[in-house]
């Protein structure tokens, strides 16, 4: 698997975030989404990477500096042929270690509560997350879960 900074440009990227916003509109009423779209994901406090194996996107995953110790993460999403193979592990991993190289002390990020969204909040976890409270700009919501782990 190669991981890579990804400019947003391609046709698969954008199809797979096009899915991912779907999926969460779908999934949350709408005051609940708080999925970046293609032009927020542009913003120079976000670093998005990919992950290919050939010529295969696999997913992606973002980092944003909330300030000098703190990021959040946004936009992990796997593709349907890649779920269940360790891509999202492997990519979180990447990001919380881009983010150690940064002297981010403390990684959150926001999920959401219905089962849809198990397997993320069950991998969060995996990977030493912790439920906390709302963070940055978030606010308390039945419909996500915050997280944070610190490195």
């Amino acid at each position: 698997m190669n991981i890579r900074i990804d400019d947003l440009t391609g046709p698969e990227i954008k199809q797979l975030l096009t899915e991912h916003l779907d999926d969460m509109y779908a999934t949350s009423p709408e005051e609940s989404v708080h999925a970046l779209d293609l032009s927020e994901l542009q913003q120079p406090n976000i670093t998005f990477w990919t992950i290919w194996e050939g010529a295969q996107l696999l997913g992606c995953g973002a980092l944003k500096a909330l300030d000098e110790q703190e990021a959040e993460i946004k936009s992990m999403r796997t593709t349907e042929a890649a779920r269940g193979k360790g891509v999202a592990s492997t990519l979180l991993k990447h990001i919380l270690e881009a983010a150690k190289q940064q002297d981010i002390k403390k990684v959150s990020l926001e999920t959401g509560t219905q089962d849809f969204f198990a397997p993320a909040r069950k991998l969060y976890a995996k990977h030493g997350f912790e439920e906390c409270g709302p963070f940055s700009d978030y606010q308390l919501d039945q419909y996500s879960v915050f997280m944070s782990k610190l490195l």
